[in-house]
């Protein structure tokens, strides 16, 4: 899936969009907070830079949002430590290396 973010300072979160069927579909917006991506993903990284870290690891974080919307479409994707199996080991020296997808919690 391709990244398409912004971080928000007023609520300290990432804002994504996911679109479940396709790029000639609907266009919907996730939210991931800092603190769960710094929970989840390990990472020191804030503000703006908390965007590299969503870029990362997109590919777990939209079938996390992915799973939610299919859950019930009609309520807000905001992702929890919760939407995660468990936390992935940060990396070290801020590499950028692509990680292994992680199953979701059922």
């Amino acid at each position: 899936m391709d990244f398409e973010g912004i971080y928000c300072f007023d609520t300290a979160a990432v804002r994504f969009a996911i679109y479940p069927d396709g790029h000639d579909g609907a266009r919907i917006i996730g939210q991931i907070s800092e603190e769960t991506l710094h929970d989840v993903f390990g990472t020191r990284n804030l503000g703006d830079r908390l965007l590299e870290t969503c870029r990362a690891h997109f590919d777990v974080i939209g079938a996390a949002a992915l799973k939610r919307y299919r859950a019930n479409p009609n309520q807000p994707i905001v992702l929890t430590v919760d939407d995660f199996s468990r936390r992935i080991p940060p990396r070290s020296g801020g590499a950028q290396a692509a990680l292994r997808p992680t199953p979701l919690a059922a």
